[in-house]
């Protein structure tokens, strides 16, 4: 639609997404993420049994360096802030300076899923467990009119939704071309793990696919968390205008459904656009 913000600010996945924008490298994210294939994604899966989380992002990060050309914040193009929690006091943390790949990768772990972040000794945590949707920062930044996207609204109850679908989708047909989280992950990790990976996949990823994982759980209770806290923050600071995508279909860990999400998200804007016109007019 034209609009170009000038400050773009995030927590969890919002700020690695917004820091590819403030860096000018969103075209290029787009490309890669929507060429993802399961098998790639699990090479950027390092597992790790301590640590805090499930997955400790070495991998990731490092191709990330590969991809952003700047190295802190204050270098970027344009204005960009993430939010991270502390471990230890859940106080709210603001980056609005130094590392670019610290910040963001602070405010991205997810508490069981992704390690924390050690950091000028603290331990750091997802941005979403204190401000999902940052519009506090924004203003703080300097921001008059704040468009929020708000990826929460729409994934509370999702598995329940989707066992829905799936079940009597099964009951027609089965396509292998719907394989569930649990079935592709399985089939990927058989050679590579000791002789209790049922046990753990299982656990992770729940004992089929119509009952929920570990993940499943983690991700769910935090969806109804960071949606309580997501309402709660904008009733008292809101933004003009805020976008709602509906993503209930795509799961925790299926960042191969990127192309799907990317849809969604022109959708959404194309179902604000009225709103959007009448805000624009407005200035």
């Amino acid at each position: 639609m034209g609009i170009e913000p000038e400050i773009v600010a995030g927590s969890s996945i919002g700020a690695f997404v917004g820091s590819a924008y403030a860096s000018g490298q969103l075209d290029k994210l787009e490309s890669w993420v929507s060429a993802l294939t399961w098998k790639e994604i699990l090479n950027y899966i390092d597992l790790t049994v301590v640590g805090g989380g499930f997955i400790q992002g070495d991998k990731l990060f490092e191709f990330a360096k590969k991809m952003v050309p700047y190295d802190t914040i204050e270098s970027l193009p344009h204005r960009f802030g993430a939010v991270a929690t502390e471990l230890e006091t859940g106080r709210e943390i603001w980056f609005q300076d130094g590392s670019l790949l610290d910040a963001v990768r602070a405010s991205i772990a997810l508490p069981g899923v992704f390690t924390p972040m050690q950091l000028n000794g603290r331990w750091l945590l997802d941005g979403g467990l204190c401000n999902p949707v940052p519009v506090s920062l924004c203003r703080a930044m300097g921001a008059e009119v704040v468009i929020a996207v708000n990826l929460n609204g729409d994934i509370v109850g999702k598995h329940t939704r989707n066992h829905d679908a799936q079940k009597k989708s099964t009951e027609k047909i089965e396509s292998d071309n719907d394989e569930s989280l649990f079935e592709r992950v399985s089939a990927q990790w058989k050679q590579s793990l000791n002789s209790h990976k049922d046990t753990l996949l299982s656990q992770l990823f729940g004992e089929n696919r119509y009952s929920p994982g570990l993940f499943d759980v983690v991700a769910t209770s935090l969806n109804i968390m960071q949606d309580r806290i997501t309402r709660s923050r904008m009733a008292g600071d809101p933004p003009e205008i805020t976008l709602s995508p509906r993503l209930s279909h795509i799961g925790l860990m299926e960042f191969d459904q990127a192309a799907s999400a990317i849809e969604e998200g022109r959708a959404c804007v194309q179902r604000m656009r009225p709103a959007l016109e009448h805000l624009l007019a407005d200035l």
